[in-house]
């Protein structure tokens, strides 16, 4: 697996799974009809984030992550990503890897933490994943989020010192 900064050219690979993960409402607070061009508005953000995919030998996009800071002015210390892997190849480390290149950009770029403002609770990989990397849940925000199977669940906040 190659993790690769991301180009216009990949996003009709990512669009497909970005849209299903979106409009299941399960794992992200993003709206949820959210069109095609608007979505890659949302996701391709400028210079100083950035945005990677994770690709296999064939070139074939596994999953993409987006990194930023995650607040501004004397907040902008602080570091934040979003990571979405094809759900077709989960299960092959593809969410560790994004992650794990994120903590590392992360620090190469001089950022002394990150955070995760909003992971729900019910997506009990990602919370596992990202507590083995060495994240912990600094908070919960009791019914933050409205799960479409499991109603009103907590969005924990998650944060570790780099």
């Amino acid at each position: 697996m190659l993790i690769r900064e991301a180009t216009s050219e990949d996003w009709p690979a990512i669009w497909p799974f970005f849209h299903s993960i979106v409009s299941a409402g399960e794992t992200l607070t993003y709206p949820l009809e959210l069109s095609r061009e608007e979505a890659e508005g949302w996701w391709f953000v400028s210079a100083p984030s950035r945005v990677v995919v994770a690709v296999d030998e064939a070139g074939t996009v596994l999953g993409t992550a987006k990194m930023n800071r995650n607040h501004l002015g004397n907040g902008s210390h602080i570091a934040s990503a979003t990571y979405m892997v094809d759900p077709a190849h989960s299960g092959r480390g593809v969410g560790r890897a994004l992650c794990e290149h994120s903590v590392d950009w992360s620090r190469a770029e001089g950022y002394r933490a990150m955070q995760f403002n909003a992971v729900v609770e019910t997506n009990i990989h990602a919370v596992k994943l990202y507590r083995s990397i060495g994240f912990d849940v600094i908070g919960t925000l009791p019914q933050g989020f409205k799960h479409p199977a499991q109603g009103y669940v907590g969005l924990h906040i998650m944060h570790m010192a780099l």
